[in-house]
């Protein structure tokens, strides 16, 4: 048994960096991981990122060799983080650069749909993506409004429901999406509800009350996505906060008539930390599945931010201990503000194209993402870890071809001595200071 180490560290140039091979020991540090391959859980998707129009935009604004580098360094299922998973907009979300949507105003026959506006940055991104992944990504859809004429406020942004006149028809838009999606060649996997369905915004937004998105599932979406031959398109609830998901998910799932059309239930890191409510939901309804479908770091770009990988760390972890099965970061790109954004509402993200001095920065959130994305495989299943000793994070997987990968997370500011312990053998390391390691077990 040999254990492969490779290394991310504040303080240090090492970055996915491969150290040395970890010996064999038969002691213990003071703080220890122990594994147990017997014990299985949930079996991971994958992971990825958000196909945004103001990610695709700001790509569009740099030289096509930076472009290619971007999509290579997160679509590479080598070299870079091995995306397998993306999410994009159904009608336009803040990351947008107006309020649009794919129809006339007061056309309810939605006989004048069209894409056509999504063809000139977002489609060609994903076909990108998808040629240097080899494969076909696995989209996620959401809605953030429909057509201002379809909501009680008259205007997609600020909140407002969807009138029941239109629910119906707006269940057929999302129809409509999917197919006029198909025709591009790009197959949507899952559709969420409404991107969350609690928050008024400034931007684009709709509100559903629990019991609202129960009955638009069971009597309008539903049914219409199986008439429409859309019976395979994954049904995602909720896609909002860990804070109220139990509540939202019994709400739902608890009918039966409304969770037979479900898949599962996505969930957002805004607000709370409170990973145990996956647990929670997965307790009660252990036939569905969970999904965390958007997290970013708010208020601009942060450059030289270590904070920022390590809440993706600390995140990613404490959901994939609590049965998350697929991770979809948000905006892959931004430019050099942390938008473009229709109503200044800017961000960080992983990668930042800055359109100015064509140049590249890619944050510690990238690398953080990567400790996870590429190397737990699709199809591996979270194995039994426990850790001893403050103040280490850690998940572990066993990948399908039987290798066992251990990520560990040095939020501290001093180096911690840990071993990890796997059926018979022991090896023991250093971990730095603000560091994040993956460790592969043959």
């Amino acid at each position: 048994m040999n254990m492969k180490v490779i290394l991310t560290a504040k303080e240090t140039g090492d970055r996915f960096s491969e150290q040395e091979p970890v010996s064999f020991s038969s002691g213990r540090a003071s703080t220890h991981i122990n594994l147990d391959p017997t014990q299985k859980y949930q079996r991971m998707l994958g992971f990825g990122g958000a196909f945004t129009e103001a990610a695709a935009h700001s790509l569009s604004l740099i030289s096509p060799e930076k472009r290619e580098e971007i999509i290579h360094m997160y679509f590479d299922p080598e070299e870079g983080l091995g995306y397998r998973f993306g999410r994009t907009h159904i009608n336009s979300c803040d990351f947008s650069l107006e309020n649009y949507t794919y129809v006339e105003d007061g056309d309810d026959s939605l006989e004048s749909f069209s894409i056509e506006r999504e063809k000139k940055f977002v489609i060609p991104l994903i076909k990108e993506a998808m040629e240097v992944a080899g494969r076909e990504l696995s989209i996620v859809a959401s809605p953030w409004s429909p057509p201002s004429w379809m909501k009680t406020n008259g205007e997609m942004n600020n909140g407002g429901k969807l009138l029941p006149q239109f629910e119906s028809v707006w269940a057929d838009y999302y129809s409509k999406y999917i197919d006029a999606m198909e025709e591009e060649g790009i197959r949507i996997w899952g559709l969420t509800i409404q991107n969350e369905p609690e928050a008024k915004q400034v931007w684009d937004s709709c509100l559903y009350t629990g019991e609202e998105e129960r009955d638009f599932i069971k009597h309008h979406l539903g049914p219409s996505l199986h008439k429409h031959g859309h019976g395979d398109v994954k049904v995602i609830i909720w896609d909002h906060n860990r804070d109220v998901i139990y509540e939202r998910a019994k709400t739902v799932l608890s009918d039966p008539e409304a969770a037979k059309y479900v898949w599962g239930t996505g969930v957002h890191w805004y607000v709370s930390e409170e990973f145990e409510n996956l647990s929670k939901v997965h307790q009660e309804f252990p036939d569905k599945h969970l999904i965390f479908t958007e997290g970013c770091i708010e208020g601009g770009v942060r450059p030289g931010s270590w904070e920022t990988g390590e809440r993706y760390g600390r995140n990613i972890m404490g959901d994939l201990n609590n049965y998350l099965e697929a991770w979809i970061d948000w905006n892959m790109v931004l430019n050099e503000e942390g938008g473009p954004n229709h109503v200044g509402n800017y961000c960080d993200a992983p990668v930042i194209a800055d359109t100015v001095k064509d140049d590249v920065r890619y944050n510690s959130s990238y690398y953080y993402i990567g400790h996870f994305s590429k190397y737990i495989k699709a199809g591996a299943s979270r194995i039994g870890c426990e850790v001893s000793g403050e103040p280490l994070l850690t998940t572990a997987f066993e990948n399908p071809d039987g290798e066992i990968v251990v990520v560990v997370m040095n939020a501290s500011d001093h180096e911690e001595r840990i071993s990890l312990a796997c059926g018979d053998g022991s090896f023991s390391t250093t971990l730095p200071l603000h560091s994040i390691a993956t460790f592969i077990i043959r």
